[in-house]
């Protein structure tokens, strides 16, 4: 527990508490609030500058809605932390991220003040309209419901879809777009320079603030007066723009821009717009990391940095330092590179992730060659389909995660005209700390059902150098290479890459007791097995089968001829992945030997650190370790 101090944040242990303070004492909740983040986000890591640009924003929707009776939606999330702190979590956020403790993310079994789980992006506003057409259905009309939305998530798809359903149904419906002109690194796009424009034109921001400020101020008016001169101010924003509105256009009441750190101004328009009824768009101008110089300074580094000096700023952990093996997405930015010096097919594309995956090496290098679509992952593919049927070779680095979102067009647009393009998937297996929702487990088994898809898992960094190489050496049609996050185990891995023939696997040890089936970086786990299974008198034959499809048919009817037990071991999920296949080739061919399957069950896997989670599922080396020593005395 945290001890009180007297402070105005200590006092506040749900939002009706805040609610009772005097509007002019929400700055020092700000800045207390602001404070308290970096005090807790330095010494137990997280999404660190998305909450700190929103804390004025955060502080002044609970103050002027009534949650959680008003509803509240926040897209993605990374910026919920205030809201986390001011809805009766203060006193646990210690625990955000970390083992059995709070979600990173809002998480509607964990508080009634968290109403939609997220953790993607481009959801807040398809969510929030349904919730407000339920108010309407069930008669309650006096229920507010907000969206807060980035402007990077902004430009994905489904927000469109959203804002064009909710002006056709014409909900009482406020949509907050959080414009600091940054996602995770910073925007690219039509929109965004759109929205820049907007925010920089001072003749119609000073303009638009008078107006406003002026007309509250007419006794008997207030928001009604404010109505009225709505087509009026429309025709001077098109004017001074030179552009017609877009959300406008869509059908929305368009408010703003406006400072996103002044607070009590904000309290007030607020407070104005809740008794404006139809959809209505608020543009907030904010500053990602706001109040912490170098979150400012370096927006993308502390998007989430780690742990950090909270006075200097100082980053002071990393997860791989000199002399340790390098992080799978570095061993990717750079192999990329070398292969577009020898292949002036390859392109490559991203969707908005363009440190998190290391492709910023090569758009710094060849910029004409790289491509940043923003947070648009159908968009992504589809894109990458369009530039392999003109001779391109697209390598498309999308996470594992954020690659459900796109199954459609990867079926409809790449495998449905067997087109070369290669998916890098990023992140997966078990990322750790952002828990459910960017847990890269489902790949393995949705892309080995789609005809025409090669599906591959490196082992270690030298094999995603070979798949790479191999994905580009010849047509194959659509091929997948799916990786985790973090460091791998080869610390000499730039060496020459070399092809590996599709869907031969590798014997890596020999034995006579069992064979262990692996999959991508699970096998460095299972090859310590091997040992240890080795000095209790247990031989195991190890295959790093590196192919999930098409599988080695030829190694396969050896093994299951030659051994008595067989275990599989992957970081998917058991539900049609790695283990399934290879089932389904025992069925197909009526082997009928003892067979054990060790991955992720079926159940949705909470968050920790990858070592917590590998153990609490068996994965890790001891785990693995347990189930092969019972599995063969069991027998």
């Amino acid at each position: 527990m945290v001890e009180n101090t007297g402070s105005l944040l200590d006092q506040i242990t749900d939002p009706s508490e805040l609610r009772k303070l005097k509007v002019e004492e929400l700055p020092q909740v700000c800045q207390e609030l602001r404070d308290f983040i970096i005090d807790v986000v330095s010494t137990n890591p997280g999404h660190f500058g998305a909450s700190l640009g929103v804390v004025e924003l955060t502080v002044a929707l609970h103050y002027v809605f009534k949650t959680p009776y008003d509803l509240l939606v926040w897209d993605v999330g990374h910026q919920a932390y205030g809201h986390k702190i001011l809805t009766g979590r203060k006193d646990v956020f210690h625990t955000n991220r970390k083992y059995n403790g709070i979600s990173g993310f809002p998480k509607p079994s964990e508080s009634i003040y968290d109403t939609f789980g997220v953790g993607h992006s481009s959801t807040s506003i398809s969510a929030a309209l349904g919730m407000a057409v339920a108010a309407n259905l069930k008669g309650e009309n006096s229920r507010k419901i907000i969206a807060v939305i980035g402007d990077g998530a902004i430009t994905g798809g489904m927000a469109f879809e959203g804002l064009n359903n909710a002006a056709v149904n014409k909900s009482d419906l406020l949509v907050i777009l959080n414009d600091n002109n940054m996602a995770i690194d910073p925007n690219v796009g039509g929109l965004s320079n759109y929205l820049l424009n907007i925010s920089k034109s001072q003749t119609y921001n000073r303009l638009k603030k008078d107006i406003w400020e002026g007309l509250g101020k007419l006794n008997g008016f207030g928001p009604k007066a404010r109505r009225v001169v709505q087509k009026t101010e429309n025709a001077i924003k098109t004017m001074l723009l030179k552009q017609s509105n877009l959300f406008e256009g869509l059908g929305f009441r368009y408010f703003g821009p406006v400072d996103g750190h002044n607070v009590v101004y904000l309290a007030e328009v607020l407070e104005s717009l809740s008794s404006i009824p139809g959809p209505k768009l608020l543009h907030v101008i904010t500053k990602k990391g706001k109040g912490f110089k170098q979150a400012e300074l370096n927006q993308t580094e502390y998007h989430a940095p780690g742990k950090f000096d909270k006075i200097t700023g100082e980053l002071l952990d990393c997860e791989c330092q000199v002399n340790k093996p390098p992080k799978f997405q570095n061993v990717f930015g750079k192999t990329i590179i070398e292969l577009a010096e020898m292949n002036d097919r390859i392109v490559a594309i991203t969707p908005a992730m363009p440190s998190g995956c290391s492709l910023n090496l090569m758009m710094e290098k060849m910029p004409h060659r790289t491509f940043d679509v923003g947070i648009a992952e159908q968009h992504a593919v589809t894109f990458s389909a369009g530039l392999a049927t003109q001779g391109m070779l697209p390598f498309c680095n999308i996470y594992s995660t954020f690659m459900q979102r796109a199954y459609d067009q990867v079926i409809h647009d790449v495998a449905i005209q067997n087109l070369q393009v290669v998916f890098c998937l990023d992140r997966g297996g078990l990322v750790g700390a952002d828990g459910p929702t960017h847990h890269g487990v489902f790949d393995l088994a949705y892309m080995r059902s789609i005809p025409n898809m090669i599906v591959s898992a490196p082992m270690d960094e030298l094999e995603l150098r070979n798949l790479m190489f191999t994905a580009q050496n010849e047509n194959h049609g659509p091929f997948s290479i799916r990786y985790p996050r973090g460091c791998g185990s080869v610390i000499d891995w730039n060496q020459p890459m070399k092809a590996i023939p599709i869907g031969q696997c590798r014997q890596l040890s020999e034995g006579t007791d069992l064979a262990i089936l692996t999959i991508g970086t699970m096998g460095v786990q299972a090859s310590r097995v091997v040992k240890m299974l080795s000095k209790d008198g247990i031989l195991a034959s190890h295959y790093d089968m590196r192919f999930v499809k098409p599988l080695d048919e030829k190694a396969l009817h050896s093994i299951f001829k030659n051994f008595s037990h067989v275990l599989t071991v992957e970081d998917g999920v058991l539900q049609g992945g790695f283990g399934s296949a290879i089932l389904e080739f025992m069925a197909d061919h009526q082997y009928n030997i003892p067979l054990k399957r060790i991955g992720i069950p079926d159940k949705f896997i909470d968050h920790g650190t990858t070592e917590e989670l590998f153990r609490d599922y068996g994965l890790d080396q001891q785990g693995i370790y347990r189930t092969a020593e019972s599995f063969i005395q069991k027998d």
